[in-house]
């Protein structure tokens, strides 16, 4: 798949996927910060099935 993040989006990602797993091991405790696994894993891949669905690209065009 290509990439269809760019690098703002990308970190973004990864910082709330961060922040949401890390309420599995401090704070309320609960099962569901385990979804924060998503934002993360989408962020390091840099591919997001959902913007290929919609047809989002946010990944900067290359310069020839």
């Amino acid at each position: 798949m290509k990439p269809n993040e760019g690098t703002i989006d990308r970190a973004l990602r990864v910082v709330a996927g961060l922040g949401i797993l890390s309420l599995a091991f401090v704070g309320p405790q609960t099962p569901w910060a385990y979804l924060g696994l998503v934002p993360l894993i989408t962020g390091l891949v840099g591919v997001c099935p959902l913007y290929s669905l919609i047809g989002i690209n946010t990944c900067p065009a290359k310069a020839r």
